[in-house]
């Protein structure tokens, strides 16, 4: 039987989730990278960025599914699709509503771990990395220790997606120049609250390892 969720959630179920949300907002505003879950049509675009033929993807800082929904929707295999939450309120909501999806509790900051720890996906063979992280608010340091990671996992022409409410690229011109990282803006969508782009990273050079 395919458990898969049904697109998308109930009316008071999204109610719940964006209460869930912003209390946690409240409790810890620096560890949410808003006051309220991405809108759906936002997701569909971050959905859209990933590729056609994406079947291996992480996804970090969750939130309420909102993302996740929209790659699952998208074609992203239950199987193939990993999903790592820091926030522990945050991380139980994820595993009952996607109960066919892998979701881990644990810090994107340590990523490579957490992906060996799940033994699920394998370092280098990763099509995308899907981020709702606040990189803006994280410092340079910790931008390259989370990037250096996250395209240790992914392979040559796998894509880093981050959304942003920023007006520029949350990643440091430092970072993405010791990393060989190249970056394009794939979508803004003014119906977000508050209005959203999409940037892809991707490697400037591929190299032989596909």
């Amino acid at each position: 039987m395919n458990s898969r969720p049904k697109p998308g959630l109930p009316a008071e179920e999204d109610l719940a989730a964006t209460v869930l949300f912003l209390r946690q907002w409240l409790r810890d505003p620096r560890s949410i990278a808003a006051i309220a879950p991405s809108g759906r049509e936002l997701a569909r675009r971050i959905a859209s960025a990933v590729g056609r033929n994406a079947r291996r993807v992480i996804e970090i800082g969750a939130g309420t599914g909102v993302v996740t929904q929209a790659l699952l929707s998208a074609g992203v295999p239950e199987a193939g699709l990993l999903v790592v939450e820091r926030n522990a309120e945050l991380h139980r909501m994820l595993t009952r509503r996607f109960p066919g999806v892998e979701v881990l509790e644990g810090d994107a900051l340590d990523l490579a771990q957490v992906v060996a720890n799940s033994g699920r996906l394998t370092a280098g063979r990763v099509d995308a990395v899907v981020s709702g992280l606040g990189l803006v608010n994280l410092g340079r340091e910790a931008q390259r220790r989370l990037l250096g990671q996250v395209f240790e996992l992914l392979r040559v022409r796998g894509r880093f997606v981050q959304f942003t409410y920023a007006p520029v690229l949350p990643v440091s011109r430092e970072v993405m120049s010791d990393l060989g990282l190249t970056a394009r803006r794939t979508a803004f969508s003014l119906l977000n609250l508050p209005p959203a782009s999409v940037y892809v990273l991707t490697r400037r050079r591929a190299g032989r390892r596909t």
